[in-house]
């Protein structure tokens, strides 16, 4: 796997460091100095926290052709989340657990961003791990957002950390970017492969059917979804369209990984009047995709009685 430059503060950004660089303290001396640090000698909690939106499945996943990349279009979820809040002292990570990040990964990507394995590191947050959320991804995004802050540094670009999570993970989601869902994204790649339009505005009723469900990133046993990805720009436009689009990758997997298995969701889409579904494509998470405001009453109650779990109501796409 290719190694993700290492990257520097240089005056109000981030510059690629000189080669042979140790960290990315150059603008603040040596490692372990304390210089350029900032509030890391101050007995306090850095204000406020590091929050990073997750999402809740996609909108498309799959090969861009039986041979191509693994390619999606995420599902934006502002309602969900997770935050990292940082205090100095001795290196330690609290919350979440293990699934998400264990002690020994965010140390490791700590030193493989050259930033200081120095400080105390909350995660809180409502991502459960294994469900198609998000939660590993947003997990390193903002331990290292916090820990660039606690050194007096800039947030790294959305491309220093696509590369970083790339490296600790295998695969990653596009949460780190302003608006994900404008990336055609090569999970595997940690990179976009084609910038798209907005997705149309939809109002989004989800939940979580069955158990957890990791992500292996050597799995590439996906379908081909290379028609889908040509009509999706198009298809922005058009929420019945992107719908549809949604719907029909959604079935795709379904039927590839999980033949045989009973999925309520496209039955519940269906009965409720949804323009759509879209699931978690390695996870557990599945969502209705509806017209803002056309949710009816009692939507809620029916995932559940479906044995959905976790209901979370939010709005995503263009306003």
């Amino acid at each position: 796997m290719q190694k993700p430059r290492v990257f520097a503060s240089a005056g109000n950004g981030w510059a690629a460091c000189p080669t042979g660089a140790r960290h990315a303290l150059c603008a603040g001396g040596r490692q372990g100095s304390g210089r350029g640090l900032g509030l890391a000698d101050q007995h306090r909690e850095i204000a406020g926290e590091i929050r990073v939106a997750g999402h809740f499945g996609e909108l498309l996943q799959g090969r861009i052709g039986e041979a191509g990349p693994v390619a999606l279009v995420t599902l934006p979820c502002p309602a969900r989340g997770l935050s990292c809040a940082w205090r100095p002292g001795g290196f330690a990570l609290h919350g979440l657990g293990p699934r998400a990040l264990t002690p020994a990964a965010a140390r490791a990507l700590l030193r493989h961003a050259r930033l200081p394995p120095r400080g105390a590191f909350r995660l809180r947050g409502d991502l459960p791990p294994g469900c198609g959320a998000g939660a590993s991804t947003a997990a390193r995004v903002a331990l290292l957002r916090a820990a660039a802050r606690a050194a007096g540094l800039p947030p790294p670009p959305p491309e220093t950390l696509a590369a970083l999570c790339l490296a600790s993970e295998g695969a990653t989601d596009p949460l780190m970017f302003p608006e994900p869902a404008r990336l055609l994204w090569g999970s595997r790649a940690g990179r976009g492969l084609a910038t798209l339009p907005a997705p149309p505005a939809f109002a989004v009723l989800g939940g979580f059917l069955g158990a957890p469900r990791r992500t292996d990133p050597a799995d590439t046993a996906f379908p081909d979804i290379a028609d889908l990805a040509r009509a999706w720009p198009a298809a922005c436009a058009d929420p019945a369209a992107a719908a549809r689009l949604a719907s029909e990758s959604a079935r795709r997997t379904l039927a590839l990984r999980h033949a045989g298995e009973a999925d309520p969701t496209e039955a519940l889409a269906r009965r409720l009047g949804a323009l759509g579904f879209a699931i978690a494509h390695t996870g557990s998470a599945r969502a209705l995709l509806f017209a803002p405001g056309t949710a009816p009453p009692g939507a809620k109650a029916a995932l559940r009685a479906a044995g959905l779990t976790g209901i979370t109501a939010f709005a995503t796409g263009r306003a």
